[in-house]
């Protein structure tokens, strides 16, 4: 006898059993015909073939239109078993990529995390957040042999998987770097051609480099194409754009990059960001930078760690806890 015969003889049974009595003990012995029938892997639709055979077997005389019905339905779950089979096998694809996102999302972290440094008269805050799982912002800190800090952020106009590689890119290039030729513009122009060698043309990255020399308290600084950030003069409680020009890095490899100065004098601050944060948008509209610094000027009391936060947490709050680009910012605050 064949496991198919078996099967619709037990399950002729089964169904016998439920129409002349309609008890619950013939539900728990269908509901165990179930699970033995997922058990050897059995589909919807051979159930149902199970069903129509069984009811030609109780029901000889069963009428045309019950039959065609029962055929019908047939049909419907070969269709529902096949969608259902590549529904899971997507599922299955879509958490096997998942869980190698998560991974690789700790390995940047882990690739891409700098310490921040204690340098005596700095109040030195950063926080970063990406918007998905993998961040396309990055920031550096390095000391070179003279004692001066340099401070580098950029941003890939991208998001996810190549947006992460670029950044990783940037990281070990600028690891790269000897200590002693860390000006901006030496910095920019040497991450320009490595981007311009290794990222697709289709990529765009944005960088702003500075250097603070804490001996004379000057701030040297270049960019290439990144968001401009504010300059805090304590002595007018007055907030500056820092404006800076230059190519976005890959774009020509030939590109030079004029280096700024500022000083830097005490209670002043150094505010350094990505686009996540000035492109924050709050329904159809993007906030305007005026309320960036109205935001920063209410924490600015703070320490210098606990501005990025609370700046963070109060645009996070705005766009109902679903920010829509990574958001990176740095305060290099020079103590009273």
């Amino acid at each position: 006898m064949s496991t198919l015969k078996l099967d619709v003889n037990m399950y002729k049974d089964l169904l016998k059993q439920y129409i002349e009595t309609k008890n619950e003990q013939s539900l728990y012995r269908a509901e165990q015909f179930s699970k033995h029938s997922i058990q050897q892997n059995i589909s919807p639709e051979e159930i149902i073939h199970v069903h129509v055979e069984a009811l030609h077997e109780l029901y000889p005389d069963l009428s045309e239109e019950i039959g065609n019905s029962m055929n019908f339905l047939l049909e419907t779950m070969i269709s529902y078993g096949l969608a259902y089979q590549e529904y899971q096998a997507l599922r299955e694809k879509q958490l096997e990529l998942k869980s190698e996102i998560s991974v690789a999302a700790n390995m940047q972290q882990t690739l891409l995390s700098t310490t921040k440094p204690s340098i005596d008269g700095l109040d030195i805050g950063a926080t970063s957040y990406p918007a998905k799982q993998m961040n396309g912002d990055y920031y550096h800190f390095v000391q070179d042999q003279q004692g001066s800090l340099g401070i580098a952020i950029a941003d890939v106009i991208g998001k996810g998987v190549p947006a992460a590689l670029s950044m990783s890119m940037i990281k070990y290039s600028m690891d790269s770097f000897p200590e002693n030729k860390m000006h901006p513009s030496i910095v920019l122009e040497g991450m320009n051609r490595v981007v311009e060698r290794n990222v697709d043309p289709s990529m765009f990255i944005t960088m702003f480099y500075g250097l603070y020399n804490p001996e004379t308290h000057h701030f040297q600084y270049a960019s290439a194409g990144h968001e401009p950030g504010f300059y805090y003069y304590a002595q007018e409680d007055t907030f500056y754009d820092i404006e800076a020009k230059g190519l976005l890095l890959g774009v020509d490899r030939s590109s030079t990059y004029k280096e700024y100065s500022q000083p830097i004098h005490e209670g002043d601050m150094i505010i350094l960001l990505t686009d996540g944060v000035t492109e924050c948008r709050v329904g159809e509209r993007f906030i305007e930078r005026d309320e960036i610094v109205d935001v920063i000027r209410e924490y600015k009391h703070l320490p210098a760690q606990e501005i990025t936060e609370q700046v963070y947490h109060y645009f996070e709050r705005l766009q109902d806890f679903e920010m829509k680009d990574d958001f990176t910012m740095i305060i290099i605050k020079r103590e009273v």
